[in-house]
């Protein structure tokens, strides 16, 4: 616990920006059934690098898990099911990575870069088509940059962009409720994640819930904004990572 408080609470204006950067990433979350590593992790990391990748992962798990229980009558199982698998492969091939990773400012890089360019494609107009051989690899992806940065929103997003929200919210959520189990997993293995995890996702859990009452008043309106704004997110998350990379 000395750890914690030296790291996250001592300094209340550090922890207060912890506090509303996750509840902030949890309205997100709960709006579109994506996005809270992907709102979080860059700004997190730019406080502290400790409180990445792991504690993220568990309180995204937690938010996604949450957000599938509210809707679980409109998950399309199929999907989830499809998705897990590729994400199963890309946690693995990130399992390998992270155990043997020295730094990780060129995967932020690069990964900042990826989601850069997928944002641009969605802008100009380019659509990628929503099947199986594509579900599978945008997971698969999800699951590599989600357990080494702790961001995997960014391929489903693209991927999910033209859906109706209701119908894909809940199947995101239950799709990353999973793939975050799978990522701690991978994180757990690779040696980037312990106990001390479980702590800082504590002091989280209180944003957390904020987060998920503010976006219960917001309901409707994330309906009308949802491909804006997940494109919004991607891009911003895109530029924090590149940033954090080269300074």
């Amino acid at each position: 616990m000395d750890w914690l408080f030296t790291h996250v609470m001592n300094d209340p204006w550090q922890a207060g920006l912890v506090f509303a950067i996750v509840v902030f990433a949890s309205v997100v979350q709960f709006g579109l059934g994506m996005g809270f590593g992907l709102t979080a992790s860059p700004l997190l990391a730019l406080i502290d690098p400790v409180l990445v990748p792991g504690a993220t992962l568990m309180i995204g798990m937690m938010t996604s898990g949450w957000g599938a229980w509210r809707e679980r009558r409109a998950i399309h199982w199929p999907e989830v099911g499809t998705a897990s698998l590729g994400r199963f492969v890309g946690v693995a091939m990130a399992t390998i990575v992270l155990a043997g990773l020295a730094s990780r400012e060129s995967f932020s890089l690069i990964f900042g870069m990826m989601i850069g360019a997928a944002v641009l494609l969605s802008v100009l107009g380019l659509r990628l088509d929503f099947t199986r051989t594509n579900l599978i690899a945008m997971a698969l992806l999800s699951g590599l940059m989600g357990t080494i940065t702790s961001v995997g929103a960014p391929p489903l997003a693209i991927l999910y962009q033209d859906r109706a929200a209701a119908a894909a919210r809940p199947t995101l959520a239950a799709f990353f409720a999973i793939g975050c189990a799978m990522s701690l997993a991978g994180v757990y293995l690779s040696g980037w994640a312990g106990w001390r995890d479980f702590g800082l996702a504590a002091l989280m859990v209180p944003a957390m819930i904020l987060g998920a009452m503010i976006a219960r008043r917001l309901a409707g309106r994330f309906d009308r904004r949802y491909r804006p704004l997940l494109l919004a997110i991607a891009g911003t998350a895109a530029a924090i990572l590149i940033l954090r990379a080269l300074v």
